[in-house]
């Protein structure tokens, strides 16, 4: 039997941040991992997943020591964000607006995670079980036992799960989820282009789904395109060659001609945990909550998770009283939980109303669009708290 302070179960974005932010406090920290990432080379392919990484995101990342090996790597700043279904209305926000260099970067999810590992190496309290995942888990009074897959067993106080959506953490903790499926696929199209716009991220709604560009400089950008299942499925199947003609036929023509690089899909479900702490478990990021990613705030709201659990625990330390006391876990979901709930409301919301197709609806949403265009500071207001500022 091996003891630590804390068990990080899941080592990608969530979990490397949550090592990276609470290594600071001396605590000694196990991050349980099935697989590494693949290392970064600078002429490879861009991934399939990317994230718009908030301003507040990129706070966290810098407090964690990865920001400048995630930008020696790649990460591409965008400087505006436009929403709209017919021409002319339409939402769009620039940074200059709020005197900002950039609203965000579009990072690769295993850059982001690259970036994190190299910092985390330089903690000696941090200690890695890669390749490896949890076979078991139970709690007692002051904390929990781990069974690892490789026969390891492990002693924790606090155990924090980032293992994602399908968290097996969560499971073993016998912690419920209300869930359902979003009537929608997304898929993720890597393309390149000569006319490909470089500054600015956009979405535009249709009667199907919307369609949106993410760019990632250099003449590349990812697609989204969200649609039925079926279609989507008869969109995968295309060879580049075919699904590039379907993009000229269905994205709107200021993405001009692009050259299809790699594809993929999934289905869009929202999930939320009944509950984020039990007993010696506090759930983070997707396994507490996913969300529609229409506005990308899938892990910046997993980041902010972090930083809240995080701040808590270095207080707690700090004054030397218990970092996994049931009061302090309680604050932490009494804090989050309102938060993602919003969120999620939001992106329901946003999702119901653009997914109908009744003429006097589309009419009010389009309307809706173009008078959020002139809102002026409350417009800034909602960009502000998307960024995290």
């Amino acid at each position: 039997m091996q003891h630590c302070d804390i068990a990080i179960v899941g080592g990608g974005m969530v979990g490397a941040l949550a090592a990276a932010l609470l290594a600071p406090s001396g605590l000694s920290i196990r991050v349980i991992e099935a697989r590494a990432p693949a290392a970064f080379e600078p002429g490879q392919a861009f991934d399939l997943r990317i994230s718009a990484i908030s301003a507040a995101s990129v706070r966290l990342l810098q407090q964690a020591g990865a920001w400048d090996a995630i930008l020696a790597m790649r990460a591409w700043p965008y400087r505006g964000l436009e929403a709209s279904e017919w021409e002319g209305f339409a939402t769009r926000f620039e940074a200059r607006e709020l005197d900002c260099d950039h609203l965000g970067f579009m990072v690769e999810n295993r850059v982001i995670q690259l970036g994190l590992w190299q910092a985390l190496a330089q903690w000696r309290n941090v200690v890695f079980d890669c390749p490896d995942g949890l076979a078991g888990l139970s709690q007692g009074e002051d904390g929990a036992e781990l069974v690892l897959e490789s026969g390891q067993r492990l002693r924790a106080r606090l155990v924090l799960a980032c293992d994602g959506a399908e968290s097996r953490t969560r499971g073993f903790a016998r912690i419920g989820v209300t869930a359902w499926d979003y009537a929608q696929h997304c898929m993720l199209i890597s393309v390149a282009g000569e006319g490909i716009e470089q500054d600015m991220t956009w979405q535009q709604f249709s009667p199907s789904g919307p369609r949106a560009l993410l760019p990632l400089g250099g003449e590349h950008a990812s697609l989204v395109w969200y649609d039925d299942k079926e279609r989507i499925k008869v969109l995968a199947q295309l060879d580049n060659a075919v699904l590039a003609e379907q993009i000229a036929v269905h994205f709107p023509p200021r993405l001009g001609p692009v050259r299809v690089l790699d594809k993929g899909h999934f289905p869009l479900r929202r999930r939320h945990a009944n509950q984020y702490v039990k007993g010696a478990v506090v759930l983070l990021g997707d396994a507490a909550h996913t969300i529609n990613p229409l506005a990308g705030q899938g892990v910046n709201l997993g980041f902010k998770d972090v930083a809240c659990l995080s701040e808590l625990v270095h207080r707690a330390v700090e004054a030397g009283r218990d970092f996994a006391a049931p009061e302090l876990l309680a604050r932490y979901e009494c804090r989050r939980r309102p938060d993602n709930l919003l969120m999620q409301g939001a992106m329901d919301l946003f999702y119901q109303t653009f997914s109908n197709d009744l003429p006097p609806l589309k009419l009010l949403r389009n309307l809706g669009l173009k008078a959020a265009q002139h809102s002026g500071p409350l417009k800034n207001r909602v960009m502000k708290y998307a960024m995290g500022l």
